[in-house]
This record gives structure tokens, sequence and C-alpha cells, in this order.
């Protein structure tokens, strides 16, 4: 590819045609501050601390929107650079409230940082008078105007990524404010309280009160891993200070997600206030009591034994890891014998003759048809993937007999009834691709089967990790009544746990393998704490089939182990060797996921 020649601060820099100066001096390792820009975000000039000199130019340029060409020599610290921005900071620190001493950003704001490297050691002109309105009605996070720049980062994210369009600007000049739908308060808006537009916000202006004043980022520790909440597999960031998790944000550089994340798998962990359990407990004279590890694995291996294979159950959560899974089944179907194996949350049914597709199908398609699913609930990333191809012409048909979350942005809507219309419209376009769920039945699936070769299946899968599951075998049905003993693996997860609750015989002798005290515990006759989602490292298999490792990042409460662990010493107690090391059993579990 031909490069385009420039001279930046006296040093050759070739670039890509139709970079802009930004760009060609990012990769030259030149450094040009910014607070508008981010690059995940489409420029716009909008703080124009970015401006250089151009050689030739009267005026000074915006490097994040002005192509480099050839030959161009530009200056990125000159006098004329270094006042211009001098000038700007200082009108943007008088502006409004930005006493940083004050601020819950101090220390890690883009705009203080700034002001340290230009020297603006106090307030060139006479400083704000009218305060501006504080909206702290969502709860998780608070918009403070009197500390907003109006760089436009988060009207934009909520625009270009989490194509929700709920931000924008509202007034004039010195009256301009960011504002919810024509200004209406954070919790009547359409905010869906992604948090897109906290993280991305460069000052204090967004804020998160649960971290507030808990520690400057330099003072934290971070840890990336994936999201536990849906089996979209978004990448995270868990941020930590003094083994403790303050906030969790988005990876920018995760493939699947691209450093978005929803309500669900940013700040519900955080708020999260069911009772942990943290150590194991054996039922003695009809009364839990805590016991050691050993007694209670020994309690377990006891009834385990004296049992016929017909007459235990496995019942698994759809988010425990691969090497989990891997191991409940290694050790309840293959060495135990146990046929009554199933997955609490269930799978999307293997309809179609090819594999489920990857979300990069949907922007290969002009066409989304969404059927048997509703991801803005269940998978809400994966919803903002589709609203981003909607806003660029993608058409997008959802069948769907219920409320659905995306039928405000669908063209055209149909009854699972009348499905044939549905095909009829998908069968006029070249590409087509199916978003489908738990939802799709036997006979539609053989009616889209109709549309050929120019369809491609994208699968949601209602659990975390079920596709790796269902790959293990753990999804063929399960029969709480038939089991005498019965093993539960519930990590942290309790769909449907209320019904196998009833279900379960009287008699039964129950395990329960969990993060939380879910009311299956008070049917238990053991119960052995795991490590939750911030405290365990381990391999999850998103609905795409991709394996991504989730990383801890924190020491399990109390006694709690991960579930991998845990089955491993209970199989040591049984006398199966399935594996003594975590890399051992991760290397034969994504050999099996091949």
């Amino acid at each position: 590819m031909v490069k385009i020649r420039s001279i930046i601060n006296g040093s050759e820099v070739f670039a890509p045609p139709g970079a802009t100066i930004f760009e060609a001096a990012q990769q030259a390792g030149i450094d040009i501050p910014t607070l508008c820009h981010h690059r995940k975000l489409h420029p716009i000039g909008a703080c124009r601390i970015c401006v250089v000199e151009i050689k030739g130019q009267r005026s000074l340029q915006t490097a994040c929107t002005f192509p480099v060409a050839e030959g161009m020599e530009i200056e990125t610290e000159s006098p004329r650079v270094v006042s211009a921005r001098k000038f700007i900071l200082g009108m943007l620190f008088s502006e409004r409230n930005h006493l940083c001493p004050f601020c819950e950003a101090s220390g890690d704001c883009e705009l203080q940082n700034l002001g340290y490297r230009y020297g603006i050691d106090h307030w060139f002109y006479p400083t704000f008078t009218k305060p501006f309105p504080l909206d702290a009605s969502r709860g998780y996070f608070i918009m403070n105007h009197n500390r907003c720049v109006l760089c436009q980062r988060c009207a934009r994210a909520c625009n270009e990524l989490v194509a929700n369009h709920t931000l924008g600007l509202r007034q004039r000049g010195a009256d301009s404010m960011i504002n919810c739908d024509a200004n209406l308060p954070y919790v009547k808006s359409t905010c869906i309280s992604c948090g897109t537009c906290l993280q991305i916000c460069p000052t204090g202006a967004l804020s998160d009160p649960r971290s507030s004043f808990m520690g400057r980022d330099a003072q934290t520790e971070r840890t990336r891993s994936i999201c536990n909440k849906c089996s979209v597999g978004c990448g995270t960031s868990i941020v930590t200070r003094a083994g403790n998790v303050l906030r969790i944000e988005g990876d920018w550089d995760a493939p699947v997600n691209g450093g978005l994340l929803c309500k669900m798998g940013r700040f519900e962990p955080l708020y999260d206030q069911r009772k942990r359990t943290t150590q194991p407990m054996l039922r003695r004279q009809g009364k839990l009591e805590p016991v050691t590890w050993e007694e209670a694995l020994q309690g377990i291996a006891d009834h385990i034994n004296k049992a016929d294979a017909k007459e235990v159950g496995l019942l698994v959560s759809g988010d425990a890891t691969n090497e989990a899974l891997y191991l409940a089944s290694r050790l309840f179907k293959e060495q135990l014998s146990a046929a009554n194996v199933g997955l609490l949350s269930g799978a999307v049914p293997d309809l179609f003759d090819e594999k489920p597709g990857a979300f990069s199908t949907l922007s290969e398609s002009d066409l989304i048809l969404l059927i048997g699913a509703d991801p803005a609930k269940d998978q809400p990333v994966s919803s903002f993937m589709v609203k981003r191809l909607v806003d660029k012409g993608v058409r997008l048909i959802v069948v769907d007999d219920g409320e659905n979350g995306l039928r405000p942005f669908a063209d055209a809507t149909f009854k699972s009834g009348d499905l044939a219309g549905a095909i009829e419209i998908a069968d006029r376009v070249e590409s087509v691709a199916v978003l489908y769920g738990t939802g799709l039945t036997a006979e539609a699936a053989q009616s889209l089967k109709k549309l050929g070769a120019k369809a491609r299946f994208v699968a949601l899968e209602p659990g975390v990790n079920s596709r790796a599951a269902a790959k293990f075998g753990l999804n063929n049905g399960f029969q709480a009544s038939t089991a005498k003993v019965l093993y539960a693996l519930l990590g942290e997860q309790d769909q449907g746990g209320d019904d196998v609750l009833a279900k379960v015989d009287k008699e039964a002798f129950v395990i329960v393998q969990a993060g939380y005290a879910f009311p299956l515990l008070n049917r238990a006759d053991v119960v052995l704490p795991s490590a939750i989602w911030s405290e365990r490292t381990g391999s999850l298999t998103n609905t795409e089939g991709s394996v991504q490792m989730a990383a801890k990042a924190v020491e399990p409460a109390g006694e709690a182990r991960p579930d991998w662990e845990i089955l491993s010493l209970l199989a040591d107690r049984l006398g199966k060797n399935l594996g003594a090391s975590f890399a051992e059993i991760s290397a034969c579990a994504a050999k099996e996921l091949e």
C-alpha cells in the first residue's frame, strides 16, 4: 500500500491514505493531547485541544479531523499551538465548577491532567457564576453538569456504540447541556443504564457513587476477565483495591463487545445483596452445621457409593466454567454412569445442519430476522450490535408473540404464526442473518431452511455457558423426582431452582454447590461454598463458540473454592483420577470443545 509522507515535529512519518494527523502522529509515537477524541468514536473536533500548526496554513487545524497530506509539515507543540491550548484550557476551567480538590475524579481526570501538563495553576478569567443541575435519578451513576466540558463523548457513545440515542445537546453557547430525551431525568428517559457514558467521560461529570473517592486509578489493580451474566461473553476489566472490587469496566480491546457492557454486566454484580455461602455445611439432626471440607466431601462420597447409577442425578448451572462442566461430565456421566443429568438454564436446540455463526455475520447481511429471542432483555450487548446495524440501513424483522425490546427498531414485525410473511420478505434480499433463541420451534426452523444458502444462523444461548454444557452432554434431560442422590451445581444462578425444589424426592440426599444461599439450600443435606465471578479463574464458551478465559481478581470469600477444584476433590474422594492441575483440566476441556 502507498503511504503518505509527512513531517511531524521534524521527523518523517508515513501513514496510510485517509489517516488524520492525529492517527499519523499516534503511529509515530507522538502524543497530541485531546479531550473529545476517543478511539471508539468518530472524531468531531469539539474540544479544540488537539489543534496543530501546519506550514502554509493560516489557521490552526484540529488533528483528529484533518487528513494528513503528502509533504505536509506539522508542529504539535509550537509556541502558537501551546498558547492556543492554554487559552482553551483556561476557558474550560473558568466556565464551570472545576474545583479539583473536591471532585471524585481528581487524579484520574483528563482535564486536570492537561492543566498540569500546560501549567494552568490559576483561573485566567472570571469563574463560573451559574450553577448547573445534578441528576442522580438513575442510581448507578450521577450526572453533574457543573463538571461537564461538552466534549460530547457520552452522547456520541450512546448514539454510535449503543445506538440507544438517549443523550444529546440542548441550549446553545454557555447554556449548553447534555440532556436525555429532550430534557427528561435519566430515570424517566430511554436510558438503559449500560454505563457506557460513565466509562467514556473524561472528567467527573459522570461518576459512579459506589466507587467514588475509593482510590485513584494508580492505586487500583485491573484484571481482564469475561462477564458471566449472559452468553455474549463480553470482555471486562475488574478494578480492585485492597482485595475489594470497586467497579467493572468494559475492555475496549475485547473482540466480542469492543468495550461495551450492559446493566447486568457492569452494575448488577456490584449491587448483589444475596447472602454468600462461605463454609461447607452438613445436615445433622435436621440442622445444617459448619464442617470441614474433608467431612463434607466424605459425606457426599458415602452416599454416592451406596447409590445405584440410575439413582444419582446431576443438575448444573449454565454459568459454570468449561473446566467445571468438563469435570462434572467426566465424573458423573463417565465414571459414575449417571444418566439423569440436566442443565438448569437449558440450551438452544440443535435445529440446523450448520454450526451457529458469529456476531460478525450480522454485519455481513442485508437483513436480520430475529425469532424466538429477546436480546434487549437477555443478551443486551448483542441488541446494541443489531441497533447499530439498523442505524446503518440493515433491515430488521422481529417474529415474536409477546413484548420484544427490539420491536421499536424493526422494519416489520410478525406473530410466530405469520412466519411465512417474514420469510417472504427475507427471501427478496441477497443475505439474511437469522438471530434465534430457545423460543425457536422445530417447525419454524424447518421453514427457515427454505431461505437456503443466503441464510446464516446465529444462536443466542440462554445460559452463560450453555453451549459448552450441551457439548459436554449435560443437557440430556433431568428428572428431579427420580434422583435419590441429587448433586446441584448451581454456581451463581438459580433459574428454575424453585421448580426443582418442589419436585425433589423427600428422601433424596441433596448436595448443593453454590456461591449464594439459594432456596434449594433449605433442602440441602450438604452445602459446598463455591467461588463467584470475581474469585475464580476459568474459561467460558460464548454463544459464538469462542473460548475465553475469565481471570480471578480477588480471593474467595471464607472457605469458598472454585467449582472445578471442588469437583476434583470429590473425584479424588471417590477414587476417580480426573486430572490434578487446572492447566491439565483446562487443556482437556478445550480439546473436547474443538
